[in-house]
């Protein structure tokens, strides 16, 4: 079967594009395309391009798809949008400590494996990296390193790649151990596994490279509200602090406590997702996002993904996009949830969930919806991406002469010693006199922000509360809009200033390392990014 394509009016670079694009599919298909003889790059020549095989009306399809390339490509300054994606495994060494709770049993058991999940995009002009990490929270010294090592392997500017961790209570750290973890790392040696990890995220990143292929890309929000609840709430009587103060709000006050007011907060329901596949309609690979804290439910000397990676093999079964050549690729990132998790305090008491349960069933909601809302999206062959970042430069809090008078006494107390305000008022002593030797006055918190066509992202080094996402929802010229927390980088929680007032674990100095103004700043700043990319 021969088929011939006029090419009329095209541009050369049009021309030579279309080409490569069928000599790029001949080596996909299970048939052939060919061209015909030699084809003379001319604007005013034609294209002939020979079917052979079984699969003509296959390979039909494919040069509709051409056709539909060339009608847009003066349009589109003859650029091909492309995606690649892929996974690398970081599971850690057994028997290291895994973070996350005040304490920190030793790994004995790996459950499921432990990924670096790496999407890359490139709009023909522009090309950028987003990778999701299963870790708590990975220092910025450390992501540094590895964009030193993608930019080395691929030619990525450092500010084109969003390294985000995914807030996974069971993995090991990142960090370092001990308090070191919590210290200031830059200019210090890395461990083990930190080094390890390096490598691994830029390997992933450069295999994504390595994939990238002609594509579609399209995006969607669905809503799944009934596993989000505020976790911070008024109380009828203030709670005592580490300090020796008191707080109106408290974290986490147990289901049915009748001395409970209301949330301090709300809870953000959507999920929103960009998903891109091949020319032909193959699933490449779904990056979601949803302001939900880790799950957990899992044992606690176990290695485990948490529902992040539950979600990412769910959605590949209901894309039917299991065993594929490269293999699919399912990324779920954390939103806005720093004061978010699934715990329904002021509901009644819920079934006992086994070991892993909760997390399947969070995932498969989550799952079902972003698929619900994927049968009606649009994927478009072309759309334009930009990406821009900075550093925003934040006071550090410091402890008070009075609180610092606090500690000095706390610390001087025997270990053994009955606690004289709250149970963790030594765990905290040690944390702020730490802040206090390491730290410095001020830090710049590097920012990021990239436009995928009219979809925005926003990313944050902190663990932002829901507030904040809303306001950068509401604030940005880009719809939708959705923040990746704790990303390029990891420098604790971001209350708003309000809730700074009321106080709560997410307040206490060492939880949150940056002045009370600090979210208020990171909005107007991001804000700012955004206004450049229009």
């Amino acid at each position: 079967m021969l088929f011939k394509i006029k090419s009329e009016g095209m541009k050369k670079e049009s021309a030579r594009r279309v080409v490569t694009h069928c000599q790029w599919l001949s080596r996909k298909a299970p048939g052939n395309i060919y061209p015909q003889d030699k084809v003379e790059y001319n604007l005013n020549s034609n294209f002939l391009f020979a079917v052979k095989g079984r699969y003509k009306i296959y390979l039909f399809s494919v040069l509709i798809f051409i056709l539909s390339m060339m009608d847009n490509a003066q349009g589109q300054s003859d650029k091909v949008f492309r995606a690649g994606a892929s996974t690398s495994n970081i599971t850690p060494m057994l028997g290291e400590p895994i973070v996350g709770n005040f304490n920190e049993p030793l790994a004995e058991n790996i459950h499921d494996d432990l990924h670096a999940r790496a999407l890359v995009l490139d709009d023909g002009d522009t090309r950028i990296a987003i990778v999701l990490v299963d870790n708590v929270g990975v220092d910025q010294a450390v992501l540094d390193e590895a964009k030193k090592l993608i930019f080395a392997q691929t030619g990525l500017p450092k500010d084109r790649v969003l390294i985000a961790s995914v807030h996974d209570h069971s993995a090991t750290s990142a960090g370092g151990k001990g308090l070191k973890r919590r210290g200031w790392l830059f200019g210090k040696p890395l461990d083990e596994y930190q080094t390890f990890l390096i490598r691994r995220i830029a390997d992933g990143v450069q295999v994504a490279v390595k994939r990238l292929e002609p594509a579609r890309i399209g995006w969607g929000v669905g809503k799944v509200p009934q596993h989000l609840f505020n976790r911070r709430y008024f109380m009828k009587e203030p709670v005592r602090n580490p300090f020796g103060g008191w707080d109106k709000v408290q974290m986490n006050p147990g289901i049915g406590n009748p001395k409970v007011v209301r949330p301090a907060g709300g809870t953000d329901p959507e999920v929103s997702f960009i998903s891109v596949q091949s020319v032909l309609g193959r699933p490449i690979a779904l990056l979601a996002n949803y302001s939900l804290h880790y799950v957990g439910g899992v044992p606690a000397n176990d290695i485990s993904g948490d529902y992040f990676a539950v979600f990412a093999n769910k959605i590949q079964k209901l894309l039917k996009a299991e065993d594929q050549d490269p293999p699919f690729v399912g990324i779920m990132s954390n939103g806005t949830s720093g004061d978010i998790n699934n715990i329904d305090v002021l509901g009644k008491p819920t079934k006992k969930y086994k070991p892993y349960e909760k997390m399947q069933v969070v995932a498969e909601d989550v799952a079902n919806e972003v698929f619900r809302v994927y049968q009606n999206i649009k994927h478009q062959n072309w759309v334009k991406i930009q990406a821009i970042q900075s550093e925003l430069l934040l006071n550090v809090r410091r402890a008070t002469p009075e609180m610092y008078e606090h500690i000095t006494r706390i610390l001087a107390r025997p270990d053994t010693a009955k606690p004289l305000y709250h149970p963790l008022e030594k765990i905290y002593a040690q944390r702020i006199l730490q802040m206090e030797l390491e730290w410095p006055n001020q830090m710049y918190a590097p920012l990021q922000a990239f436009r995928i066509g009219d979809l925005g992202i926003a990313a944050i080094p902190f663990e932002v509360f829901t507030k904040t996402g809303l306001d950068i929802k509401a604030k940005s010229p880009f719809k939708p809009t959705f923040t990746i927390e704790i990303a390029n980088g990891y420098y604790g929680y971001l209350p708003t200033p309000d809730q700074h007032e009321w106080g709560g674990y997410e307040t206490w100095l060492s939880t949150n390392r940056v002045e009370p103004q600090a979210s208020e700043k990171i909005v107007a700043e991001l804000m700012n990014l955004f206004s450049k990319l229009k």
